[in-house]
């Protein structure tokens, strides 16, 4: 691939594409929920895949360099969708997360944080 094909990765420090660690809280299951993801940011769209206790995903969203702030949908392969949102203030990504089905309202809610490996 030369420089002409090759994506064009997000260069603000807070949003480096790679692998990235972190976890969720749920309030039914407590203690931290360790979530591993491989994550791409190009042009304000946010990709990528990873795992947790849950199974293996997809991640599809978006970010904004001007507030950090950022949203996504973690697709579970043959399973359910759950809808993140957060901010990133130069230490991870901070939000919360929830899954609704229409016509059900919220069906279950929590909080994250995930930052770029190796971060601490």
């Amino acid at each position: 691939m030369n420089a002409e094909q090759a994506p064009h990765l997000e260069t603000d420090p807070r949003f480096p594409s790679g692998p990235w660690v972190g976890f969720f809280l749920q309030k039914e299951v407590p203690g931290r929920h360790v979530m591993e993801l491989r994550l791409t940011f190009t042009n304000g769209v946010m990709a990528g895949e990873g795992r947790d206790m849950v199974g293996p995903f997809l991640v599809d969203g978006r970010y904004n360099l001007d507030d950090g702030k950022c949203h996504w949908t973690k697709k579970y392969v043959g399973k359910h969708d759950v809808f993140y949102q957060g901010y990133n203030e130069g230490k991870g990504i901070w939000g919360f997360w929830e899954i609704a089905l229409p016509g059900h309202g919220v069906l279950a809610r929590g909080g994250f944080h995930i930052w770029p490996e190796g971060m601490g």
